[in-house]
């Protein structure tokens, strides 16, 4: 079959015109037309007029050449009321943030309740990064073998039992497993993006899934706000259970939402990719493209050794560095952040650091309103990086992005080192952090883009568990380290950054302007610059 196609390719193409006439295409049309006229057949041909929606008449197809891809039907069909609706939905999953969010909330609380000394405290926040780091590659493989949809279900409803259940944690260690049961079902939710990502155009993905970032932010204000209404009346055990409300309401749209048709056409099941496709045109009110669905060659999904192949091993490795870097940075802000406002500057930490030292360990300081006032401010620094990230990404590409990000935080982060008065403090931290989150953002368009379809959750798993790593070591570095020396915390970080921005210079791939790879047997680009040029070999 694949020997005809390829002789039926080296034939001169020949357009029939009204007049009867012919020739040879446009690109041998430089040469000079070649009219053919051919004998017993009228000359004058009458129009055929379709009607709104109809369906072009077999006849005028060809059954042999006519083929589309899973690519090919996304972009003909383009954005429209399906992509709002999984918009939506997709953020729903996406505004987990809150779980994220009420450590910072729920820490405090629970040492003045508990009487819990500090090492106890740091531990809730540390085991939820330890549930999300062991099974960030686990949801990715589950994602990879057995659909998108199958693992971004499971984790949510997962992230969602266990939620609720820790509100009626009796003792300190019925929370601290259950707050890792949370982060263990955490670590899939980012699948949302992968399957977000493979029913995108091209020209709108980076902008769709920056977007979808704003419900990571909305989650943590909402959050924010419900501790000021929930907190002094009902206590933190309610908190916990209404801050699983946007995943409760995601469980019950699961059943609109459908299996990517990328995965369908891999796994070999092309009637129901087919259907899926239909579905989307329909929705959207566009034409499905003429032709048969091409299935791309079944390979094994969710294999660990894809990610090294001599293609994609450079790729993988500075990745997992870009992603370890991000949570590194962005967390160990989060935590920087409230001990500069505490002190005022990072010259007054030292001394201040002198008064702590002769508090009890135990002593007991609620939350008050003007600290969920600076927790408000503080999350909303990140709206801006949402609109930078959004102007750039696809200006100056995605490699660049992530680089200026990390360079601009890390330039940041030394400007620390001057004895600023509190405003200007305010403002460097508000704008390392809207930095480090629009580099946080611009990985997560790239990293979707540049593995292909057999080992793209995968991928993306394996990189947030890299992240999670950053994100368990950084309170040594923002707590501990600061203990002992403030310039030499800010000099890891800063330096953290750069060779992060190095790397994301250094990744070979860059994929804007490009669409996503189906198969990992094929050279990066081959079936995505473009199926409409194509090389003379």
């Amino acid at each position: 079959m694949e020997e005809d196609l390829f002789q039926l390719k080296q034939l001169p193409v020949v357009k029939f015109r009204r007049t009867g006439e012919s020739s040879r295409s446009d690109e041998d049309g430089i040469s000079g037309e070649h009219e053919v006229q051919i004998e017993g057949v009228r000359t004058e041909l009458e129009p055929v007029e379709l009607g709104d929606g109809a369906a072009v008449p077999k006849e005028f197809a060809n059954p042999t050449d006519d083929t589309f891809m899973v690519e090919d039907a996304v972009e003909a069909i383009g954005f429209g009321k399906f992509q709002w609706k999984l918009s939506v939905i997709t953020g729903l999953a996406w505004a987990n943030a809150m779980e994220m969010m009420i450590l910072s909330i729920l820490a405090p609380q629970l040492h003045c309740e508990w009487r819990l000394p500090s090492w106890q405290v740091a531990l809730l926040t540390s085991v939820v990064f330890v549930g999300m780091m062991s099974s960030s590659t686990l949801w990715g493989n589950i994602s990879d073998q057995y659909g998108r949809r199958t693992g971004l279900k499971i984790s949510v409803l997962w992230t969602l039992y266990y939620g609720i259940l820790s509100g009626f944690a009796p003792i300190y260690s019925w929370i601290l497993v259950l707050r890792g049961l949370v982060g263990f079902g955490i670590g899939g939710v980012p699948q949302s993006v992968t399957l977000y990502a493979e029913f995108l155009p091209m020209k709108a993905r980076a902008k769709c899934i920056l977007l979808i970032e704003v419900f990571w932010a909305l989650g943590t204000v909402f959050e924010v706000l419900l501790a000021v209404v929930v907190m002094p009346t009902l206590g933190w055990r309610w908190l916990l259970i209404l801050s699983a409300l946007p995943l409760l309401l995601f469980a019950g749209l699961c059943f609109w939402l459908p299996e990517s048709a990328r995965y369908d056409v891999l796994s070999g099941n092309q009637e129901k990719a087919l259907a899926t496709l239909k579905r989307i045109a329909t929705e959207n009110g566009a034409p499905m493209p003429l032709g048969k669905l091409v299935i791309s060659r079944q390979e094994d999904r969710g294999k660990m050794r894809d990610l090294f192949t001599p293609h994609f091993r450079w790729t993988t490795l500075l990745l997992w560095f870009i992603w370890f870097s991000n949570a590194f940075s962005y967390y160990g802000l989060v935590l920087l952040t409230t001990e500069l406002f505490q002190a005022g500057d990072v010259c007054s930490i030292s001394s201040r650091r002198q008064e702590v030292k002769a508090k009890c360990s135990l002593t007991c300081e609620y939350l008050t309103e003007e600290d969920y006032t600076d927790l408000l401010w503080t999350t909303l620094s990140e709206f801006p990086g949402v609109l930078v990230t959004l102007w750039i990404i696809d200006r100056i590409g995605r490699k660049k992005t992530m680089a200026l990000s990390f360079l601009v935080f890390s330039f940041c982060s030394l400007l620390l080192f001057l004895c600023v008065g509190r405003n200007v403090l305010t403002v460097l931290l508000f704008i390392a952090r809207a930095f480090i989150s629009g580099g946080f953002q611009a990985a997560y368009v790239y990293t979707p883009e540049v593995y292909p379809t057999a080992t793209r959750a995968l991928g993306l798993g394996t990189c947030s568990g890299m992240a999670r790593v950053g994100a368990l070591i950084t309170p040594f570095i923002a707590q501990v380290m600061l203990e002992s020396s403030v310039y030499l915390t800010l000099v890891v970080y800063s330096g953290c950054c750069l060779l992060a921005a190095l790397a994301s210079c250094f990744l070979p791939i860059e994929t804007k302007g490009r669409g996503l790879q189906e198969s990992s047997h094929k050279e990066w680009g081959q079936e995505m610059v473009g199926r409409g040029s194509h090389s003379p070999g």
